[in-house]
């Protein structure tokens, strides 16, 4: 038997599932609990954010919250783990491109044929990252000319923040799912199917079955907004500074927590053509559906989308 609630938070809605009835309401409160402290922390659109404090005092350190010293982090392994495909300091670049609002306040795309932004974009140079200071303690330094912008991890972070927490408090295996990063918290080995699909709210593409770890899908057709007549999206290639080109409309990615996923997923799309090939050297079970609909999987992804589970591993 499975309980389910839906919620809204960090502009997305907030699923939660619980194998337990009694485990439901607790299971809400945690995820309600973390999430607050991850927007009262790590949001880059409210100014009392720390994260918006530390950006403002770029290359001096900041007394934060410990909080976003472990989401900042994340977002450094993601990019060590990606030779900076994944880049946590895309801040400016994306207030360069209009994106320097919640996205509900954005002019919208009115034709999605419209050609992507081609015009220069600042980029924060691919290993500046590795000069992000952090202190565990609670402090962090932004680089001099840098902001730091979360919104590549800090969803798939926060749900794994939240799995943890379930598999801690509650009695039973329970799954978390931020705007589909998703994370499975105490797995029992009975799989969670898991509907995939281009937005939120649109009818499933495919649907698999996952019985531990993560799962995130990263789209170029959701967070959309025009600027200068042009269509952009929030998934940035970070050494043009230019939305990634638009070969992969949706990649979606396991891995053994939703942050690893989610950092397989969103890379993916930055790469393009290449991506296959690259989540095919790590091991990544993905699914790939191109600009003009053809799907392309990877690494033991079922073939026809079916029933599939994560791989056991020591």
């Amino acid at each position: 038997m499975t309980t389910t609630a839906m919620d809204t938070a960090l502009g997305t809605y907030v699923f939660v599932a619980t194998r337990r009835a009694a485990d439901l309401e607790p299971a809400r409160r945690i995820a309600r609990d973390v999430l607050d402290d991850v927007d009262r922390t790590c949001s880059r659109f409210r100014p009392d954010s720390d994260l918006s404090r530390a950006n403002a005092a770029a290359g001096r350190w900041v007394s934060v919250d410990p909080v976003l010293v472990a989401a900042v982090a994340a977002a450094c392994a993601a990019a060590l783990q990606t030779g900076g495909l994944v880049h946590p300091l895309l801040g400016r670049t994306l207030v360069q491109l209009g994106y320097d609002r919640d996205l509900a306040e954005l002019t919208p795309v009115a034709d999605d044929r419209a050609t992507t932004a081609a015009w220069p974009a600042e980029t924060p140079g691919p290993e500046s990252w590795r000069e992000i200071g952090l202190d565990h303690d609670g402090a962090i330094r932004v680089p001099a000319g840098t902001a730091l912008d979360l919104g590549a991890t800090g969803k798939a972070w926060a749900a794994d923040v939240i799995a943890t927490a379930y598999a801690e408090e509650l009695g039973g295996s329970a799954l978390v799912s931020l705007g589909g990063d998703l994370a499975i918290a105490a797995p029992d080995g009975e799989p969670w199917p898991v509907a995939i699909s281009t937005r939120p709210g649109d009818p499933a593409e495919a649907t698999v079955g996952l019985d531990r770890g993560g799962l995130a899908t990263s789209s170029t057709r959701v967070r959309r907004w025009a600027r200068r007549g042009a269509a952009v999206h929030h998934l940035l290639d970070p050494r043009t500074g230019l939305p990634a080109p638009e070969v992969w409309r949706t990649v979606t990615a396991t891995g053994p927590t939703c942050t690893a996923a989610n950092t397989a997923s969103t890379a993916a799309v930055v790469l393009g053509a290449n991506a296959p090939a690259w989540l095919s050297a790590r091991g990544v079970a993905a699914r790939l559906v191109a600009a003009d609909g053809r799907v392309v999987t990877t690494g033991g992804w079922p073939a026809g989308d079916a029933h599939h589970q994560q791989r056991r591993t020591a």
